[in-house]
């Protein structure tokens, strides 16, 4: 284990700045979609209440969009369209490669309930040397410099 972290260290650990830029960037992108995709019914909203039922009854379709945005690209490349702007990206703790399909897939998944409980799956990140959240750390990943 620690051979993997001196290998993964060499190729410098993400900063927090960076992380923050690339969540900042990739939540934006994420909220683009959600428009494009319920302009209709975004566009029709105009009370409170009608605004917290449109939430409600779209909770499951935003949290799955979320969780596949986040999957395919971290799937497919290691970056998230933030990471990409900020040149870093995800990659296995054991191998340092680009997480396959099922690893993206838990890092996404756990990634909601990082931000479901008041975001302190991501505050784990400025207390840990490899500067892992949550949702790293419980799919064996870590965010590198690309």
């Amino acid at each position: 284990m620690r051979e993997e972290i001196d290998e993964l260290e060499s190729r410098e650990i993400a900063t927090p700045k960076k992380r923050i830029g690339a969540f900042v960037i990739d939540d934006i992108a994420v909220s683009v979609l959600f428009i494009a995709i319920f302009w209709s019914q975004i566009s029709s909203l105009r009370t409170p209440e009608e605004i917290n039922l449109f939430l409600t009854s779209n909770f499951l379709t935003i949290v799955l969009i979320k969780v596949a945005y986040h999957t395919f690209f971290v799937w497919q490349s290691g970056m998230t369209l933030g990471k990409y702007f900020m040149k870093i990206r995800v990659v296995t703790v054991q191998s340092g490669e680009t997480p396959p399909l099922h690893i993206a897939l838990v890092r996404a998944s756990m990634r909601i309930v990082s931000e479901t409980f008041f975001y302190l799956g991501f505050i784990m990140a400025f207390f840990n040397p490899m500067v892992q959240t949550l949702h790293d750390k419980l799919s064996g990943c870590v965010v590198v410099d690309a």
